[in-house]
């Protein structure tokens, strides 16, 4: 029995195996008119319907073999949608494969697509449309089995008005002309994705090569500085395949989407998407794309069987994104990651309580929107475990092969944390049987079912951390007699950015400040004229932790400028916890609810809002 305790399709019934997708573009209305054709099969004997996840859909018809089908939405759910059920015209026996012909639209209730009028884009002449269908959310763009569970191909057809290209997590095999207001650009994907991978674009767009299969696409008018920023997306890619497969996806493009994409990056095949604040001039943010393009084995050939499992998506990511840094910039680096990480995860579980089950790294979700339970859990804890694992059974060189193993072993799958398990032994026993016992002794209930911080403390390390955390000690001294005479601009010079980021995480632990310390930090490091989104964010935090209120304009412009919500959610939060700055939040928010994406509007409002 498959278990998904998030969708409403009859998953141990009948199974999608490819989508035919057909989308006419409608910026006026906000829509996308469309038809899908799922090829299906059945799992079982005696299928008689079909049950599909939708969420604000406008179902027009279903046929199967020419034939028209009964059907009816279910009222609509607010965590999950409404359930469409469809009767067959006969009982249908195991194995039997049949097409299902939809004809429906979108609506502008949906929560996968974002319309952007021209103004909230970089050139500010032409609209925009992106969709996020991660966690749950394709089946607001298209009625399927949303669920990880299934992988699909498909062909895709998406007539746009010109001059707008549309781009697609997929390899674009052709274009037409209708006339000259509209052209048709035609996509597959064939090697099988869940259908939270399934992703649109449409923009005015141009695109750079920046190597030999890799192009980034964005509005014109930062495709140079974009270019530049993510030219050393191919090291990433030779990296990974040298640590596990060979790339199977033919193409790895990257789009830097406009302000209000809700996320740091979306693994989307073919096409990562990413977010405008990684361009911080410097290359400084970068690790961005190496943990997307992580993600070309971990979540997009080797997925979670359901949201529950997500870590063998996120923990992995990182575990492999952090590799990658290592190889390119030494151990050293990547382990100051790691504490980075840490230090976000406490401050994760910190925000949720130490009790919460959502805490632990395989939480039951059950009537549980997976979006409410986003955190840096799975990433950070599931980093740890792997860490972990990795030093009990013998360190870097015996579990990189069981790296690349665990990806030939399950590419094309859907797995679970007992199916990773099983494999995991499997691997130890044949190859170095000495270690079984260590394994043993691994806490396993503690790391997977507990809630709040890991039960083990892995030791980094910090050769980078120590200077960071000698400065935030001197300011933290200096706190009391408010004498800044030993300090200077050049405690800082030689830091990286991420060696800032870490100095500012220290001071946010020893707040509030004095509002003496917070102009003196200024003075001296700049930190309001920062353009590093990560250092920017940060400051922000410890101003607002010492309420501050000179920094309030900044937050506002800041969290309006963009919608990444790793940034805008914490700023939201903390803002609205000042004695003066609460209805600045939320009168900051509902003037700008339009702006963000759906997904983040709602998690904002959930915040500061009820």
């Amino acid at each position: 029995m498959i278990y998904d305790p998030n969708t409403f399709s009859n998953i141990n019934e009948v199974k999608t195996t490819h989508l035919d997708l057909n989308f006419i573009v409608d910026f006026k209305r906000k829509i996308l008119d469309a038809v899908v054709t799922l090829k299906l099969v059945t799992l079982v004997d005696n299928v008689n319907k079909i049950i599909l996840d939708t969420r604000y859909l406008n179902i027009k018809s279903v046929s199967c073999c020419g034939a028209q089908l009964k059907h009816n939405l279910a009222d609509i759910n607010e965590k999950f949608g409404s359930a469409l059920h469809i009767q067959l015209n006969d009982n249908l026996s195991a194995k039997t494969e049949f097409d299902l012909i939809i004809n429906y639209c979108t609506s502008e209730q949906g929560t996968a697509v974002q319309w952007l009028e021209p103004i909230q884009t970089s050139g500010k002449k032409h609209p925009y449309l992106f969709t996020q269908c991660q966690a749950i959310h394709a089946r607001s763009l298209v009625p399927c089995q949303d669920t990880p569970a299934f992988k699909l191909s498909y062909h895709a057809s998406v007539q746009v008005p010109q001059p707008l290209r549309a781009l697609m997590s997929a390899v674009e095999v052709g274009e037409e002309n209708v006339d000259n207001n509209t052209k048709i650009y035609k996509f597959e994907q064939t090697v099988k994705i869940p259908s939270y991978l399934i992703a649109l674009a449409v923009g005015n767009l141009v695109g750079k090569k920046i190597g030999p299969r890799s192009t980034v696409w964005t509005e014109p008018e930062v495709v140079e500085s974009a270019a530049w920023e993510f030219v050393d997306t191919e090291k990433f890619i030779e990296i990974g395949e040298k640590l596990l497969t060979p790339y199977e996806w033919k193409k790895y493009d990257l789009l830097v989407l406009p302000a209000s994409f809700p996320y740091g990056g979306m693994e989307n095949p073919c096409l990562t998407f990413v977010t405008p604040t990684l361009l911080a001039g410097d290359r400084s943010l970068v690790d961005v794309v190496s943990h997307e393009i992580s993600h070309s084995w971990m979540g997009n050939l080797v997925t979670t069987l359901n949201w529950e499992h997500f870590w063998l998506n996120e923990g992995w990511t990182v575990f492999i994104e952090r590799k990658i840094m290592g190889r390119l910039h030494g151990e050293a680096t990547a382990e100051f990651d790691a504490i980075i990480g840490w230090r976000a995860l406490e401050q994760d579980i910190e925000l949720f309580g130490e009790s919460n089950v959502l805490t632990a790294l395989t939480p039951k979700l059950k009537d549980v929107d997976p979006d409410d339970s986003f955190s840096s859990v799975p990433y950070e804890k599931g980093f740890n475990f792997l860490y972990h694992i990795q030093k009990v059974i013998g360190g870097p060189q015996n579990f990189e092969p069981y790296m690349k193993a665990h990806v030939q072993e399950f590419t094309g799958k859907s797995i679970t944390t007992d199916d990773w398990k099983r494999f995991l032994y499997s691997f130890v026993e044949k190859n170095f049987p000495e270690k079984k016992a260590d394994l043993d002794n691994v806490q396993w209930d503690a790391w997977l079912h507990a809630p709040g911080m890991p039960p083990v403390k892995n030791e980094f390390d910090d050769t980078l951390a120590k200077a960071c955390n000698e400065l935030a000690e001197r300011w933290h001294r200096a706190r009391d007699n408010q004498v800044f005479d030993e300090f200077s601009p050049d405690d800082i010079k030689n830091f990286t950015p991420g060696q800032t980021m870490v100095f500012l995480e220290r001071l946010f632990e020893f707040s509030p400040l004095p509002f003496p310390v917070i102009e003196a930090l200024n003075k001296f490091y700049c930190f309001m004229d920062v353009r590093n989104s990560e250092i920017r964010f940060r400051w922000q935090q410890v101003c607002l932790k010492s309420e501050y209120e000179p920094i309030f304009p900044h937050v506002v412009k800041f969290v309006t400028e963009q919608g990444r919500m790793k940034y805008v959610r914490p700023l939201y939060r903390l803002l609205n916890q000042t004695k003066n700055g609460s209805e600045l939040a939320k009168k900051t928010f509902r003037e700008n609810k339009s702006f963000y994406h759906p997904i983040a509007a709602a998690m904002i409002e959930k915040d500061i809002l009820k």
